[in-house]
């Protein structure tokens, strides 16, 4: 993931800068399309999309296959390799907000069969930076950092987008939403924006099997010092897991995280209302 944010930044602002290296930049928008891409990626399918010719793509692929930046498939089509792991794991240490998510998520043990992420944005997806998968959660979906999963469905994807005005998420979709995961995902615009309120109104939201059948997630988010989201915090269950014949609990735990990763980052809770749900107190550790 960190290198998919320096490949973005370095994008961005390409234009403005006079001096820098082509192959660099040749090779992060490599590994960015093949990061971003839903099917396996050939030589042939990255010269065609990068406009960068056959021999060029050769030659830094095997270069980024000898630095274990890529895995070419047997098929010869590439995917990421595990040295950008590893860096996607020095960023999550690294990060503040997933050091203090670290710190305290062994403290929130007290939903049996759940599952505890922490994401951030980017674009109309998020990006999953750290995760707790409970050995006993009976889903179809594993959560592991670096798995990116369309906001618009997920609960600290619609935490976020709570955020945003209603012209900010229509511009942001004015391509539509994305394909739909199960038959319960969301597959309107205005529909979306229906569960925006709702999750502005109760400071809390809820992904029940719009990504995964059998698995229900309820989010906040997690907010800086200036008392904007910069990640999202979720518990996820099986719908049949015994802790979900109390679902206060389950919204008191995920906002009560919320509040205290909030509080470590500098937020000022008292001005939005959102010090956490009723429930038993958990302490700020400073």
């Amino acid at each position: 993931m960190m290198l998919i944010e320096f490949a973005d930044r370095f994008m961005a602002s390409r234009e403005t800068k006079t001096q820098q290296s082509p192959a660099l930049e040749r090779g992060a928008r490599i590994l960015d399309m093949v990061a971003r891409s839903k099917s396996f990626l050939s030589l042939s399918d990255l010269s065609r999309e990068l406009k960068i010719a056959r021999s060029s793509v050769h030659s830094l692929c095997q270069t980024l296959v000898n630095l274990e930046l890529l895995i070419r498939r047997s098929d010869q089509t590439f995917q990421l390799g595990p040295h950008v792991i590893r860096w996607s794991n020095a960023f999550a240490l690294q990060s503040d907000v997933a050091t203090e998510f670290a710190a305290i998520w062994d403290h929130e043990t007290g939903l049996p069969g759940a599952t505890i992420t922490l994401t951030v944005q980017d674009g109309a997806e998020v990006v999953y930076i750290a995760a707790r998968n409970n050995e006993r959660a009976r889903s179809s979906l594993e959560f592991r950092v670096g798995m990116r999963l369309p906001a618009a469905f997920t609960a600290t994807g619609k935490a976020f987008l709570s955020h945003m005005s209603d012209y900010e998420i229509r511009r942001l979709y004015a391509p539509g939403l994305p394909e739909p995961r199960t038959a319960r995902s969301i597959r309107s615009i205005d529909e979306l924006l229906g569960e925006l309120r709702d999750i502005r109104r109760d400071g809390y939201s809820c992904d029940e099997e719009q990504v995964a059948e059998g698995m229900v997630c309820y989010g906040a988010a997690v907010l800086d010092g200036s008392n904007r989201p910069i990640a999202g915090v979720a518990v996820s269950l099986s719908l049949d897991a015994n802790a979900m014949t109390d679902r206060t609990a389950i919204i008191d735990n995920v906002t009560r995280m919320a509040a205290r990763l909030s509080h470590r980052m500098g937020a000022d809770l008292s001005a939005t209302g959102n010090t956490g749900r009723a429930g038993p107190a958990l302490p700020l550790q400073k």
